[in-house]
């Protein structure tokens, strides 16, 4: 007798949107709200703590761009650990569906707490939203792959609608966050982060029926079942590799030295409390040697040890590959913790630096322009929402409410913004309006870098490196440029600041999406996890760069100008770009014919 498709799966296919199954675009939308959440608190995190106290219409912490941005490194660093565990968690115990739903309510925690303003719940509200990153990121995603196991020609088209959803997310999420908090109170953006954090959660939730047994959890029986006949068959992954004790202790020394870093590192600044020893007991050219800086120093060696160790015991081949991976893992460094800096220094410079007040023509050229800008795409999202509405609404009615919910506030605040701008005699542009830049070059550019990837010109690895990291180091050269011979108090025309995210953003179209691709290419099945951990380890320590050095804008530009800030950030990328670029050769004979 053959065997049947379950009835709840048949129908999962069988209802499509835009020749998907609307589930995918219930996950659309789940992962919308979820960036929109997290992209609006991520870019008024960074304003809010440097905001002067006094002097100001919305007074923030006043805090040193030092502290703020060792915080905000912090945050940003762990965000790209704890997904390696909650993936672990939903692969072993709860499923993929249960992990987002649980991610998605402890971040919703989080941004409520952060939207009380105190310095305790800012805190608190951090650590809610990394935990529930670490279940929420690597899950929703994992769903999509589940939902099309057997069907590779569609998983392509499936993710790039999953992405646009992503920006859409962040680039909503960026401006009316912002404009709130910057307009009307810094609660009321971090508030309406978490709205919709818990309306997304909600929509999700109520969208089961959808997804039959996709996500579901694990069946512990036919996972012992197929262990049980890989054993038995003597079938083995010929990179078969298993941990030994020595590994599992390089394993928990590095994390834990690691961890400590990165936390103590906020802590001892902000709090003077220090979770690791201030100075090592020996000096260095005569002056005390950093005890933090020693242990990160340590915990790296340790690291280089746990890898070569590992990497050694594997044949030439995956050998040549593996060190493929971690060499691309090292300029990924470079590459984050110069392009983070739109979350940390770039908003300190929009805010401090840039002329963004327009009169006359220029307002209403400007305010014309961020109407289209803001209602075209969000009615575009509207006709998908009306199109799932179309297939689902008899099954999952809970769900659609609650995203027609959704659409309902958000247009009713772009009505209510576009309108109180027109008003004005005159246009401030919002710190925040400049990092909605990112997502809107990425929807222009995206195909025009998918159709190049696909073409006979399509470069190598190294060369998409190298054209990500010269490309980003650009955006910050015009930067230095313009920022060049200004004034003491002077402001910078915006423009620079656009070019800046243009460049950015082809730098990382041509970067960004090739790293966990890479990865799954050249690292065998049984040491994929560790060598996804590897890679968002060089992520995160990218990110927590960024926070160290985005904080020292005061400093330097203090010190120097603020053009020799800039400089910094422009010759870091363009020198490891032309690095990779050199490095093209021997890339491509480890890579053993991977492209």
């Amino acid at each position: 007798m053959a065997a049947t498709v379950p009835a709840a799966e048949n129908d999962f296919f069988k209802s499509k949107v835009l020749g998907h199954p609307a589930g995918l675009f219930v996950l659309f939308f789940t992962e919308m709200w979820e960036r929109f959440s997290f992209y609006g608190m991520r870019v008024l995190l960074i304003n809010f703590l440097t905001m002067a106290v006094i002097g100001v219409d919305n007074p923030g912490w006043g805090w040193s761009a030092e502290n703020a941005g060792a915080l905000f490194g912090t945050y940003a660093g762990l965000l790209y650990l704890t997904p390696i565990a909650g993936g672990i968690i939903a692969d072993k115990i709860t499923g993929y569906r249960w992990a987002v739903v649980i991610g998605a309510a402890i971040m919703t925690l989080g941004h409520a707490s952060m939207a009380l303003e105190t310095e305790f719940s800012l805190y608190f509200g951090l650590a809610l939203l990394v935990i529930g990153t670490g279940f929420f990121k690597p899950n929703i995603t994992s769903i999509i792959s589940e939902m099309y196991d057997g069907k590779p020609d569609k998983k392509d088209g499936a993710y790039t609608i999953f992405y646009m959803g992503v920006n859409a997310g962040a680039f909503f999420g960026m401006m009316l966050c912002g404009y709130l908090a910057e307009r009307v109170g810094w609660s009321w953006g971090f508030g309406l982060a978490g709205i919709f954090m818990l309306l997304g959660t909600l929509q999700f939730w109520l969208a089961k029926p959808l997804f039959g047994n996709i996500g579901g959890v694990p069946d512990r029986a036919k996972l012992a079942e197929e262990k049980a006949k890989e054993e038995a068959t003597g079938v083995k992954d010929h990179s078969h590799n298993p941990f030994t004790l020595f590994d599992k202790i390089l394993v928990v020394a590095t994390s834990v030295i690691g961890l400590l870093y990165l936390i103590n590192d906020p802590v001892s600044r902000i709090a003077n409390l220090n979770l690791l020893p201030a100075v090592m007991p020996f000096d260095f050219q005569g002056e005390p040697f950093s005890g933090p800086l020693a242990l990160a120093l340590i915990g790296l060696v340790l690291f280089l040890v746990l890898v070569i160790s590992r990497i050694s015991r594997y044949t030439k081949i995956v050998r040549d590959r593996l060190i493929a991976v971690i060499i691309f893992a090292f300029f990924t460094v470079f590459f984050w913790m110069s392009f983070e800096q739109g979350a940390t220094s770039l908003i300190i410079f929009a805010r401090d630096s840039v002329d963004r007040v327009l009169v006359g023509t220029g307002a209403t050229v400007f305010n014309v322009f961020n109407t289209l800008l803001t209602v075209v795409p969000l009615m575009i999202i509207t006709w998908v929402l009306y199109l799932l509405w179309k297939q689902t609404y008899k099954r999952v009615l809970g769900s659609n409410i609650v995203l027609v919910v959704c659409f309902g506030i958000i247009w009713a605040i772009v009505i209510w913004m576009l309108v109180r701008e027109f008003q004005g005699d005159a246009t401030e542009i919002t710190v925040s309006w400049f990092s909605i830049l990112n997502s809107f070059f990425i929807i222009v550019f995206a195909s025009f870098f998918s159709k190049w990837w696909e073409s006979k010109y399509n470069p190598s690895a190294a060369w998409k490196y190298s054209f990500g990291l010269i490309l980003l180091g650009i955006g910050f050269g015009l930067l230095a440029f313009g920022s060049s011979g200004i004034a003491e108090g002077a402001k910078v025309s915006m423009v620079w600041l656009i070019l800046a995210y243009l460049f950015h953003t082809l730098g990382e179209l041509c970067l960004s999406p090739l790293g966990l691709s890479y990865v799954s290419k050249l690292v065998p099945a049984r040491m994929i996890a560790f060598m996804f951990g590897m890679w968002y380890l060089a992520i995160a320590i990218g990110n927590k760069l960024a926070g160290s050095f985005g904080g020292m804008i005061d400093e330097i530009t203090e010190q120097y100008s603020l053009s020799t800030f800039f400089l910094i950030f422009t010759l870091i990328p363009v020198g490891a770009g032309i690095l990779v670029a050199l490095l093209n050769p021997l890339l491509k004979k480890l890579m053993h014919g991977v492209k």
